[in-house]
């Protein structure tokens, strides 16, 4: 029996197919915004990166509760929304 290969080994070299900036906040673009702060692209780097297969979220919201930064150091995250209206433009949204 072949041993198993984990789930975020699976999918080690996964690269976006395009990039293309948010136009309008929602709670997708909350995410990424929160990804980005924290130094990576998006979710699928985050899991590459730090090898977990969970995000912490917030129940109420399903926003990102807390990531690890690269230098381990952690950043934090409320349950409402944090992305303002000025900020949606600057947040890189990945294509797969």
């Amino acid at each position: 029996k072949k041993p198993e290969v984990s789930g975020v080994m699976a999918k080690a070299d996964i690269k976006p197919k395009s990039i293309h900036d948010a136009k309008k906040w929602s709670a997708d673009v909350e995410n990424l915004y929160r990804f980005q702060q924290a130094g990576y692209r998006d979710e699928v780097e985050y899991k590459q990166v730090k090898q977990v297969d969970t995000v912490e979220r917030w129940p109420e919201t399903g926003f990102v509760k807390k990531l690890q930064r690269r230098d381990n150091t952690f950043n934090y995250f409320d349950k409402q929304r944090e992305c303002k209206d000025k900020e949606v433009h600057k947040v890189k949204v990945y294509v797969y």
